[in-house]
C-alpha cells in the first residue's frame, strides 16, 4: 500500500474481502474502503457446520464478486491468492479485468494452485514457486516474476540508534527470539529452559505472545538482579519490530514469508525453526534460506534449550556470523513492495510488465 501511495499519482485503492479475517482491524485503519463477500477469509478445517456452509458461501460469493467488480470497474486487481481470491479472480476473468497474484511461499497453497491460471501475472518470493505453478519467465500468456515479499521500509532504520534505545553497548550481542503468530510455545519453552545460562552470554529480546508473557515475566524475576536487564520479554512488538530487528545480531524464529523477508533485508543471520504444519510451507521456505547459507535450520521437534544455547556459537565465531549475514543480505529484497507495485500498475494501464531483470533490480533496491 505504501509503495502505491508514494507514486506521483497514487491510485484509489479499495478492499474486497471476506469475514473472519484481519480486515475489520487493519483495512479501515489504513483508510481503505472495505467491502465484503459472503465467504469467510479463513476456512474451517474442523468437522463442524462450517464444513458444509463454506462451499455454500463460496458459491454465493461468485455473483457477489461479479456485481462488485462490475460496479467498481477497477483498472486492476491485486490478490495474495487466499480462499477469498477464488470468486474475485473468477469474476475478474469474466469481466476482463487484469489481476496480479502474489505468493510468498515456495510451496504454493491449494487456493493459489487453483487460481493462478486465472491471474494475468504472478509475483513470487522464490523463483521455485513459478516452477511449482507451471509458470516461468515473461512469456506473453502469464508472466511469473520473482519480486520477494513486500515488507515495511527497512532501509531507513538506524542500527546504532536502535541498539542505543535498547541499551545494548558496543561489543554486546542481542538475540531476538520471535515466534510469529504460529506455535510460539516451542520457542518460549526453549528460552525458559536455559534462561539463566542464556543471559550470561547475550542480551535477549523475547516476543512471547499473550499466552507466554506471564511466565516470561516470572522467569525474568527469578534471574539474578544484575542479569534481569539482559532479558526483555514482550507480548508483541508490532511497530517496534523493525527497530528490534535492526538492533539484533541473531534472530531465532519461524519461517513465515514476511519474517524471512525482513530478516534477509536487514542481513541478519537466523536460526530458523519452521512451523511443521500448514502444509509444510515453512519447511520449504526455511530449507531455501539454509541452503543459501543465511540460516541454521533446526526442526521443530529438535528445538529446545540446549539447541538454543548451541545456536549462540554463530555469534561466537565472527567469520561464521559475517558469512551468514552476507548470505542473508544477498537474498534480501528490500524493494519488493515497489517491484510488486510496478507490476500491478503496468497491468492497470495496459502496459507490458517490465522484464525479470528490471523487476529484480527494483526488488533489490538498486533503482528508485
Amino acid at each position: 500500500m505504501d509503495a502505491l501511495r508514494r507514486r506521483p499519482n497514487p491510485p484509489d485503492v479499495r478492499w474486497l474481502g471476506g469475514h473472519r479475517g484481519l480486515e475489520d482491524r487493519i483495512v479501515p485503519g489504513a483508510d481503505i474502503a472495505l467491502r465484503r463477500l459472503a465467504l469467510r477469509s479463513l476456512r474451517t478445517v474442523d468437522r463442524d457446520v462450517h464444513l458444509v456452509l463454506d462451499p455454500v458461501r463460496l458459491g454465493l460469493s461468485i455473483p457477489q464478486a461479479l456485481v462488485n467488480l462490475a460496479r467498481e470497474r477497477p483498472a486492476a486487481i491485486f490478490t495474495t491468492g487466499g480462499y477469498v481470491a477464488i470468486p474475485v479472480l473468477l469474476a475478474a476473468r469474466i469481466l476482463g479485468i487484469p489481476a496480479l497474484l502474489w505468493e510468498g511461499n515456495i510451496v504454493p497453497g491449494r487456493s493459489v494452485r487453483a487460481t493462478a491460471g486465472l491471474a494475468s501475472a504472478v509475483a513470487v518470493s522464490f523463483s521455485a514457486t513459478c516452477e511449482a505453478l507451471g509458470l516461468g519467465g515473461t512469456g506473453p500468456s502469464r508472466p511469473c516474476l520473482e519480486t520477494g515479499t513486500p515488507i515495511r521500509e527497512t532501509r531507513t532504520i538506524d542500527r546504532l540508534a536502535a541498539r542505543e534505545r535498547l541499551g545494548i553497548a558496543a561489543g554486546e550481542r542481542l538475540v531476538l527470539v520471535f515466534g510469529g503468530s504460529q506455535a510460539v510455545r516451542r520457542l518460549n519453552d526453549a528460552v525458559a529452559e536455559v534462561l539463566p545460562r542464556l543471559v550470561e552470554r547475550v542480551h535477549v529480546l523475547h516476543v512471547t505472545g499473550d499466552a507466554g508473557y506471564a511466565a516470561a515475566l516470572a522467569g525474568r524475576e527469578a534471574l539474578a538482579e544484575n542479569r534481569r536487564a539482559r532479558y526483555r520479554p514482550a507480548t508483541f512488538l508490532r511497530a517496534d519490530m523493525l527497530e528490534a530487528l535492526a538492533a539484533a545480531d541473531l534472530v531465532v524464529g519461524r519461517a513465515g514469508s514476511s519474517t524471512l523477508a525482513e530478516v534477509t533485508a536487514m542481513g541478519i543471520p537466523m536460526v530458523v525453526v519452521p512451523y511443521p504444519h500448514a502444509g509444510g510451507h515453512q519447511g520449504a521456505n526455511a530449507a531455501a534460506l539454509s541452503a543459501a547459507g543465511a540460516a541454521r535450520l533446526v526442526d521443530d521437534a529438535a528445538f529446545d534449550g540446549p539447541a538454543l544455547l548451541d545456536a549462540l556459537r554463530i555469534l561466537e565465531d565472527p567469520s561464521t556470523h559475517a558469512r551468514m549475514g552476507a548470505a542473508a543480505r544477498a537474498l534480501g529484497r528490500p524493494g519488493a513492495a515497489e517491484a510488486v507495485a510496478t507490476m500491478l500498475l503496468a497491468l492497470a494501464v495496459g502496459q507490458a510488465i517490465p522484464d525479470a531483470r528490471t523487476i529484480e533490480r527494483i526488488a533489490r533496491g538498486d533503482v528508485a
